[in-house]
């Protein structure tokens, strides 16, 4: 199985740094770079990312970690992820969410009250319809269109990865996604979950390849600061904080080897601590690059 590492940056890497990070990226050799769905922070939007990435180098892939689906028309999410697989292709990597991790950005992604996951499951299926089709019609409770054609449609058709921890969860990804890539899980939890999504691919008369799992895991520089320890306690109380979130990188590959057992082999890295992008892109290459295959 393919063991890879990617940079994930968020709200501490503005637009005026992002060039310099791209081309770091590129030239050290690293696999990917993520953008996550920070909307009200000067963290760059995922999409306008990708394509400036993208645009900006020949080897490096972009993803999304991750973006929000439900309250955008897929049929217009289809023709941004066509057009930068054919900027580039081969290396666009989208992942979908359910809704934002931020409370406050939550309202921005309408969709009718209490239905949100249901939109995503429809979303989930006219975006894969669009994407592998060159004549789709489809009527949803949702959405409704006819004879959609996207175009330059994506061959083989993209990868739709999705994210997401909740037992509905598992189960939208085994029936709607091509791979996995979770966050704020341990080693033991991650590993069930990769089981339960393949349970619920294998009901759906489906297979996700093996080595479509991953997570996104963050490192810190020495120790946890207190700003650390609350993002995580906030999310999952009943975890230790240093379970989640590595305080250095000797912790954070006795972390890697714990999920490598747990049969993931995809890792979004991103600095937990408040450090210049090229110092940690330079520890990435040394510590990780080596653990590729």
């Amino acid at each position: 199985m393919k063991i890879r590492f990617g940079v994930g940056i968020g709200a501490e890497t503005s637009a005026d740094g992002l060039a310099a990070i791209v081309d770091h990226l590129e030239s050290s050799g690293v696999d990917s770079l993520w953008f996550s769905e920070l909307v009200y922070t000067e963290a760059t939007d995922p999409f306008i990312g990708m394509a400036y990435a993208l645009g900006r180098t020949t080897r490096l892939k972009v993803g999304t970690s991750v973006a929000i689906l439900p309250g955008r028309h897929p049929v217009l999410v289809a023709k941004q992820l066509a057009s930068l697989a054919a900027v580039a292709p081969k290396r666009v990597l989208p992942v979908f969410g359910l809704q934002s991790a931020i409370p406050a950005e939550r309202e921005i992604f309408g969709v009718p009250s209490g239905k949100r996951a249901a939109v995503f499951d429809e979303s989930l299926e006219l975006l894969r319809s669009v994407l592998a089709a060159p004549d789709v019609t489809f009527e949803g409770e949702y959405f409704t269109v006819r004879d959609v054609a996207v175009a330059p449609r994506p061959e083989p058709p993209l990868d739709i990865w999705l994210g997401g921890a909740a037992p509905a969860a598992f189960r939208r990804i085994g029936r709607f996604g091509d791979g996995w890539l979770g966050s704020f899980l341990t080693p033991d939890e991650a590993r069930l979950g990769r089981e339960a999504i393949e349970r619920a691919a294998a009901d759906a008369g489906r297979h996700i390849e093996v080595d479509h799992f991953g997570i996104s895991l963050a490192v810190a520089d020495g120790d946890l600061s207190d700003q650390m320890v609350d993002v995580v306690r906030r999310r999952r109380p009943d975890v230790d904080p240093s379970a989640l979130i590595a305080p250095d990188w000797p912790a954070l590959h006795r972390q890697l080897d714990a999920y490598l057992a747990a049969g993931l082999t995809k890792f979004v890295i991103r600095p937990a601590a408040t450090v210049p992008m090229d110092e940690f892109v330079e520890r990435f290459a040394a510590e990780l690059l080596p653990r590729q295959n």
